[in-house]
């Protein structure tokens, strides 16, 4: 949570978080793939297939990109995509999702320094520089791999260099996937949000919008606190209360707070 991050790193990040997710899926046999994983209705095998045909997708989004096409992505052309995906056996998708990955990082390693600093993703959020698309991309793949880590050691966590990467863009996360009722209710205030392990303070502004700022409010409504990891994952709406050592106090109880942020 230091400098703000280049091209280089977001993808040096990309292969890290996806080199660490082959090694652990690598391993694991069928029935393990056929458990269910922490994202709701979905096995661990599912959230590879998840993973895989947004892979393919990202590598069909990027390539238009390099081509100066500005074209987002359409229901219609995702359906028929989803649907192979999701007519696989769960080894099947792993294998597929491994073959999928891999396409999508050669892709984006054949890109030159011209095309890094010119080339816009026409993805679902909108045109994307490079680094921003690569956060989009860390971000989906990091929370993911806990998912289907968590599911069969508790004690699994985000590693330390993703969490750093994934805390410089979390306040896009903030604004974006918030419930509106829950803020709504809780507005106006501000949270006092203290990550316990690195002697830091933000702060959760609560308006019309939702933004987490870098400062401490001058007269907080609430406060919550928590290690860097497992705060980024109550925003993913991966919240564990009995197991994840996140405090809520003040007028915003930790129910509010994973309702606020009911992640996807």
């Amino acid at each position: 949570m230091g400098a703000i991050a280049d091209t280089d790193t977001w993808l040096a990040g990309l292969h890290t978080s996806s080199a660490r997710l082959q090694r652990y899926v690598s391993r694991l046999s069928e029935q393990d793939l056929s458990q269910q994983s922490f994202a709701d209705d979905w096995s661990i095998g599912q959230v590879l297939s998840h993973l895989g045909s947004a892979a393919e997708i990202s590598t069909m989004l990027v390539e238009r990109g390099i081509a100066g096409d500005a074209t987002g992505p359409v229901r219609d052309e995702l359906l028929p995509v989803w649907e192979r995906w999701n007519a696989l056996s769960a080894p099947a998708q792993r294998e597929a999702w491994q073959a999928a990955d891999a396409r999508h990082l050669r892709l984006l390693d054949s890109l030159s320094a011209t095309d890094r600093a010119s080339v816009k993703v026409p993805y679902f959020a909108g045109l994307l520089t490079i680094p921003a698309y690569a956060g989009y991309r860390l971000s989906e793949q990091s929370v993911h791999a806990w998912d289907i880590e968590v599911a069969l050691d508790p004690a699994a966590a985000i590693p330390a260099e993703e969490v750093g990467l994934l805390w410089e863009r979390l306040d896009l996360v903030v604004t974006r996937f918030r419930d509106h009722e829950t803020l709504a209710r809780l507005a106006p205030g501000q949270l006092l949000v203290e990550l316990t392990d690195q002697n830091r303070t933000l702060c959760v502004d609560l308006a019309a919008e939702l933004h987490l700022l870098p400062c401490e409010p001058a007269d907080p409504t609430g406060s919550v606190s928590g290690p860097a990891e497992a705060v980024l994952r109550l925003v993913y709406g991966r919240n564990r209360p009995r197991q994840d050592g996140v405090q809520a106090t003040g007028a915003a109880t930790l129910e509010d707070v994973r309702s606020l942020f009911p992640g996807f």
